[in-house]
């Protein structure tokens, strides 16, 4: 197998929000949403998506750019969960290391949309994380958001990765990642050959303010990674392996965004499995922000994604300001 993603997958459902006032700062930064307390707020629609998650989606993104995928997670024993494992079976993924859980729902979120960005209601299950010990090596492992309290699991993942020093590791932090902080993963951020993360992402894992994209990109690398991505959403990405430091903008989008969930996702995973396919830093760095760009077209994080003779199709027709600089 190419690349195994790890992480928890849920059903995101898409509640597209009416009326709703955004206020913002003078940056056009930090806003929030508000809507009228104790009343009916009418919506537009709801829309479920299964099989979701910052894994569930490198998986999907993996298997449609032509690796052979598979997927280490858990689910209810639940017609969400079946409705998981119908999705992945259909895009290609590899599910014999989802663990099937009585009792235990689906992890299922809300994500309330307006405009065109979202607020997401989360809840993690606490499943009996298990990592499953006869997997197969893959080249790739692409770990991502896990649940609170999987210190144990994060363990096993890290003794698993040192007797397999042939396997890459790709290590996209989620939430509560972030939260257990970087003394309690360091031994994963020492063994990655990528971490991505985004601008803030990367100011609260090394506990800074405010910081330019270079210095992050300096400290991130220096807690152990071969590689530190670093997305800033309207901004573009940027990356560092210690010798190139590059930029790359947001590709051009063809038409106004639908629904920018699964943007971030569809970068760094787009640029860990161009870093599979053998291409250059500089490559991989221009294939990610295609993937995302295609992504925000259609509600969820899935739809969007691109085989790979698409998302060649639009490098080789990138427009002239498409292009990967050093930063």
């Amino acid at each position: 197998m190419d690349f195994i993603a790890i992480g928890d997958t849920v059903v995101d459902e898409f509640i597209q929000l009416k009326e709703a006032r955004v206020h913002c700062d003078i940056n056009q930064e930090d806003c929030t949403i508000s809507m009228q307390w104790g009343a009916k707020i009418p919506y537009e629609s709801a829309i479920m998506v299964p099989a979701v998650g910052n894994a569930a989606n490198a998986a999907v993104a993996a298997a449609r750019l032509g690796l052979k995928a598979g997927f280490i997670s858990n689910i209810g024993n639940d017609r969400f969960g079946e409705d998981c494992i119908a999705a992945f079976t259909k895009e290609g993924v590899d599910t014999r290391y989802v663990a099937v859980h009585d009792g235990i729902p689906t992890n299922h979120h809300y994500v309330l949309s307006y405009d065109t960005e979202r607020t997401i209601l989360i809840r993690h299950e606490a499943y009996p994380y298990r990592f499953p010990t006869a997997s197969v090596a893959p080249a790739w492992i692409y770990l991502s958001s896990l649940a609170e309290h999987t210190e144990a699991f994060h363990a096993e993942i890290v003794a698993w990765l040192m007797e397999h020093p042939e396997v890459k590791l790709a290590f996209q932090p989620g939430t509560f990642q972030i939260r257990m902080g970087k003394d309690a993963l360091a031994a994963l951020y020492a063994r990655a050959d990528v971490v991505a993360v985004n601008k803030e992402e990367a100011e609260q894992i090394l506990g800074l303010g405010e910081t330019d994209v270079r210095t992050l990109l300096r400290q991130m690398r220096a807690l152990g990674p071969r590689i530190a991505l670093i997305t800033d959403g309207k901004n573009g990405s940027s990356v560092f392996d210690g010798t190139e430091m590059l930029h790359v903008p947001m590709y051009p989008d063809p038409t106004p965004p639908i629904d920018r969930t699964g943007a971030g996702d569809a970068t760094t995973s787009t640029f860990v499995v161009a870093l599979a396919l053998g291409k250059s830093l500089s490559e991989a760095l221009s294939w990610g922000p295609i993937n995302a760009m295609s992504v925000v077209q259609a509600f969820g994080a899935q739809k969007g994604l691109l085989t790979r003779d698409a998302l060649e199709s639009y490098v080789a027709n990138a427009p002239a300001s498409y292009a990967v600089t050093a930063l």
